[in-house]
């Protein structure tokens, strides 16, 4: 008898959006970068354009459904979105004493005795609003992406979008708006789910039914350094673990307009940087509880590559309604992973939603998927594996998911 293919995300096979970048797209970029010349000058739309084709086509011969831009149109992970909304400020320059100091990927870029920009700086300079005229980087990028895929299959098209806390956890209390913005995090995080409401109702219109959001921050909730790290701030207002349920919160306001037939998914990031770094520790036994059954997600993406990461334990609390797609591939090592010992742990992941659910362990396995544990290129240049290594990688998901489930 055949099996029934699975038709909607989660599927089977899954990765995680960032891809490898091809060379003359990151050319273009940095001639960009180093010319000051015009992207329409430089070329760079229909280098993009042609760059999205290919990857999506890659992705499709592979066997995937849920394909993705590979981020191409990004430089980080996290693209443009927050520049976007109106009220933002970008800051130059920004000051050590504005950030936790302890936060992971804070940590990662310091150096000793001066000034740190992680990333991007960007706060809440006044009250944070939506406008159709300049959020388009994620709406330029979904169109892309459909125009390289048949319309039939445009409800599995995946767009990532940054955690909505990722401009708040960085920095000190109050840091991530100016006083004339907001009065306190309530506030903000008000603001905040307005303006992630309408972002998703505008790529909703567009057509987009499948959505993740990349959260590290969540992560860095497993980590004991980071939760010392809170505890001994004194300028912190409640504790970790309120801050974690504000998140959740937050999440869920963010979430709580979209129609029901948008899949949403939130991938626990630990770090895949320059050069393969990773950025924090921990398994998820603290957290699993309050994150599987609080958060209004459908699917919970989990990286499970290391022991860093814990074992499958905590898995026994999702609930029935709820999948977990396990990072078990890794995207920072180029040694191909063993097929049976990757079905084993498959198999055992899904052993332990069953005992926490009731249900058989072929039950359970239906609400179980497989992936790298994170995306191949999350920023668009340093990465330790080569464009044969991540074929290699990704035809590995989808052999295993193939002998497993026999679906997409």
């Amino acid at each position: 008898m055949t099996a029934q293919l699975h038709s909607a995300p989660p599927f089977r096979a899954e990765h995680m959006g960032s891809l490898l970048r091809p060379d003359d797209l990151l050319e273009v970029r940095a001639k960009i970068r180093d010319t000051g010349i015009s992207e329409e000058e430089a070329g760079l739309p229909s280098i993009e354009k042609d760059a999205v084709a290919d990857v999506v086509k890659m992705q499709r011969e592979l066997g995937f459904k849920a394909v993705s831009s590979g981020e191409y149109n990004r430089t980080r992970f996290w693209g443009l979105m927050w520049d976007e909304f109106e009220g933002t400020i970008r800051l130059q320059d920004a000051h050590a004493s504005i950030f936790r100091l302890y936060h992971p990927d804070v940590v990662s870029l310091i150096e000793k005795d001066r000034k740190v920009m992680p990333g991007d700086s960007v706060i809440a300079g006044s009250k944070l609003s939506w406008s159709a005229h300049s959020s388009q980087s994620n709406l330029h990028e979904l169109r892309l992406i459909q125009q390289a895929t048949p319309k039939s299959e445009w409800g599995n098209i995946k767009l990532t979008i940054i955690t909505p806390a990722w401009f708040h956890m960085r920095y000190k209390q109050g840091k991530a708006y100016t006083p004339e913005a907001y009065a306190n995090d309530a506030e903000y995080f008000q603001g905040v789910a307005e303006v992630y409401q309408a972002e998703l109702d505008a790529l909703y219109k567009a057509g987009l039914r499948n959505i993740q959001f990349d959260d590290p921050g969540m992560a860095y909730f497993c980590s004991n350094a980071f939760r010392q790290g809170w505890a001994e701030d004194q300028d912190n207002a409640g504790t970790v673990d309120d801050l974690f349920d504000a998140y959740i919160q937050l999440y869920n306001d963010c979430l709580s307009k979209i129609p029901a037939d948008m899949h949403t998914g939130i991938h626990l990031c630990r770090g895949n940087f320059i050069g393969g770094r990773h950025f924090s520790e921990g398994s998820y036994d603290i957290i699993a509880k309050k994150l599987f059954e609080n958060l209004n997600v459908n699917t919970f993406y989990l990286e499970y590559d290391t022991e860093r990461a814990g074992g499958f334990e905590p898995l026994k609390f999702l609930p029935k309604d709820k999948n977990v797609v396990v990072g078990v591939i890794s995207t920072k090592l180029r040694e191909l992973e063993d097929k049976d010992a990757v079905k084993e742990r498959i198999f055992k992941a899904a052993d332990f939603v069953a005992a926490g659910s009731g249900e058989s362990h072929e039950e359970a396995l239906k609400r179980v998927c497989i992936s790298p544990q994170c995306g191949f290129s999350t920023h668009e240049s340093g990465y330790p594996l080569s464009l044969d290594d991540e074929k290699n990688k990704l035809g590995l998901v989808r052999q295993v998911a193939d002998e497993i489930w026999g679906e997409a």
